[in-house]
């Protein structure tokens, strides 16, 4: 059984004179990798004299790329989208066989390929405390996985964040609460570099 959900977001800027915008560069759209399927989507720009391009970044998320020929008072960008919430296995994954025990080492071409991903902050006193009661004995990658996640659902409440950017470790670890991306990239930070 699935859930059909409908999202809308208007972002909204007014000028009070007439002002020359350069590319902008639109990110709400979501990507084709994505588990949950997306049954519709459209997105409306003022002012309508515009050109769009749409690209791909480096991940293979869209992009949408605005130029407008005139000046405007008005920037708005209107994304509607419909989402099939199918309920999802999260163990619905195989693990390569050197993975299947934690801690485990990638090898080198695939290190070299995900090393931008794993790039993390210094530990501040807070990090390193909680880093220190990580359990670090060899187990069964998924019993890490899983505890890791029990740990950090005790330990970080779940908050939704409307600002920008990203919580550091230390402010999520001082604050014990946190957006999904704050605690995601909590979780960062637990993988040995």
């Amino acid at each position: 059984m699935s859930i059909h959900v409908a999202l809308h977001h208007r972002t909204t800027y007014t000028y009070d004179k007439p002002v020359a915008l350069g590319p902008q560069i639109v990110r709400l759209r979501p990507a084709p990798h994505a588990r949950t399927p997306v049954l519709s989507y459209s997105l409306k720009v003022l002012p309508k004299d515009h050109f769009i391009n749409w690209q791909q970044d480096p991940q293979g998320n869209h992009l949408a790329r605005l130029v407008f020929p005139e000046k405007t008072t008005t920037f708005e960008v209107t994304v509607d989208l419909v989402a099939d919430m199918a309920v999802t296995n999260p163990f619905d994954f195989f693990l390569e066989p050197q993975a299947e025990e934690w801690p485990f080492a990638y090898d080198a071409s695939l290190a070299s390929e995900i090393a931008p991903f794993r790039k993390t902050e210094p530990a501040g006193p807070l990090l390193a405390a909680w880093l220190a009661k990580v359990e670090r004995e060899p187990q069964r990658t998924i019993d890490f996985i899983v505890g890791l996640n029990a740990r950090l659902q005790k330990d970080i409440g779940y908050i939704v964040r409307l600002e920008p950017g990203v919580q550091t470790y230390e402010e999520t670890l001082k604050l014990a609460k946190g957006s999904c991306r704050d605690t995601g990239w909590l979780l960062v930070a637990t993988s040995p570099t």
